[in-house]
């Protein structure tokens, strides 16, 4: 009997399944499971102080609030929640200082940020700090960071408005950058995006961008569409996704504090065999779009920022996280629609030299991003498969990813 009596607290409780809209592949050593669907269109993820997911979701919704019964390992799942900021113009970037108590949001045009309450799930205080951030028609997420490395100031990207923005060549314009501000400032009065100071430039659509263990500051950046060089359409593998270093948060003398990246006139190559004239060029090398002439040339590109790594053309990288000791980045591969055999649609993994704090893979590297989950036939994609957008990882370092086109958030077990 008294056996009996203690074998209801020996089995761990049990998450439901949630069935995945599109069951996804995963590498040797990797598994996962969807925490929540029917969630609107999720794109930024993060956790607060309490173990709280927070997403901001695209779908007209805003910012939701979920509490997560957690039974160990891959074994979460949804106790509740709630919809913490109704707001249908926020479309991507979330943040929080790492005290938990202020949180960023964007829209196209706008960053806010509110007294937070992780007990409660609670915001108060709205405020506009950052404004004029507004593009005619493309890119309109605005990522968002707070370094732990330097919590007093806020990260914001901007991409171009277009395809080729030429306008962009003008670090004035101040679209096609990442910049950066001072929490007390903007917290004491809204500012114009103009106003921050230039982390880096010239980079056309950077997405994504995250934080390494020393402070370091990385960033995908997704290439031109439609690309030709020489008169050749050469579009279906050119340019390279980049992934790109803008140097230690706190080190405003370091070398790569606000540099020109490339764009609009320069790109890196993935594909050098399609390209006219380009015995010279190798994965990784920045070269000019077009037809060289003049100023424009291949140089001139090479004399701006490199990549450190190259990805596939189109895969469409929109965010980099690392794990704790900085022997690993994550990367989600939002999938392309540029391309006639679709690609991306993966989550991947890079491997880093914790002492060195870069890549273990040269930049001429292609198979530096390694896959693991992934779609087994892309033929259905972007409709008929996940795409991943976001990624956090929680209190106990544990790594969980949106997907916007299936509306679900998910746990990854074995990602350390």
């Amino acid at each position: 009997m008294a056996i009996a009596a203690l074998m209801p607290s020996t089995f761990a409780q049990t998450c439901a399944t949630i069935n995945p809209a599109q069951a996804p592949t995963f590498a040797s050593g990797y598994s996962g499971r969807v925490v929540m669907n029917g969630l609107k269109t999720p794109r930024g993820i993060i956790f607060d102080t309490a173990g709280n997911i927070l997403t901001a979701e695209q779908g007209s919704y805003g910012v939701r609030w979920i509490q997560l019964t957690d039974n160990g390992g891959t074994n979460v799942c949804v106790k509740t929640s709630k919809q913490l900021i109704s707001d249908t113009s926020i479309n991507h970037g979330i943040a929080l200082t790492p005290d938990g108590k202020t949180l960023f949001v964007s829209s196209l045009t706008t960053v806010w940020s509110w007294t937070y309450d992780a007990a409660t799930g609670a915001v108060s205080n709205k405020k506009t700090v950052i404004q004029n951030m507004r593009n005619g028609g493309f890119h309109l997420t605005r990522t968002l960071l707070v370094p732990k490395a330097n919590p007093n100031v806020l990260l914001v990207q901007r991409g171009s408005d277009g395809n080729i923005d030429t306008a962009a060549a003008q670090i004035g314009t101040a679209r096609s950058q990442i910049r950066i501000f001072k929490i007390s400032e903007i917290q004491a009065t809204p500012v114009d995006y103009t106003v921050g100071e230039v982390l880096g430039w010239g980079l056309r659509n950077t997405v994504g961008f995250g934080e390494d263990p020393r402070g370091g500051i990385w960033s995908v950046d997704n290439g031109v569409d439609d690309m030709q060089r020489g008169g050749r359409d050469i579009h279906q593998t050119n340019p390279c996704e980049e992934m790109n270093y803008h140097g230690l948060i706190n080190d405003t003398a370091s070398p790569e504090r606000g540099k020109h990246y490339g764009y609009p006139e320069c790109f890196a190559v993935w594909d050098p065999s399609v390209i006219p004239n380009g015995a010279n060029l190798k994965v990784g090398t920045p070269f000019v779009i077009g037809t060289p002439s003049g100023q424009n040339t291949d140089e001139m590109c090479q004399a701006r920022m490199a990549p450190k790594l190259c990805f596939p053309s189109h895969t469409a990288p929109l965010d980099i996280k690392f794990n704790a000791n900085g022997t690993a980045a994550y990367i989600p591969f939002h999938g392309s629609w540029n391309r006639q055999q679709p690609d991306g649609f993966r989550l991947a993994r890079v491997t880093f030299n914790p002492a060195t704090g870069v890549p273990t893979e040269p930049s001429t590297s292609t198979t530096a991003a390694q896959n693991i989950m992934y779609n087994a036939n892309n033929a259905g994609c972007p409709n008929r498969c996940f795409r991943p957008v976001n990624l956090a990882w929680d209190p106990k370092g544990r790594l969980f990813m949106t997907s916007d086109t299936t509306n679900e958030i998910w746990i990854i077990g074995g990602a350390s």
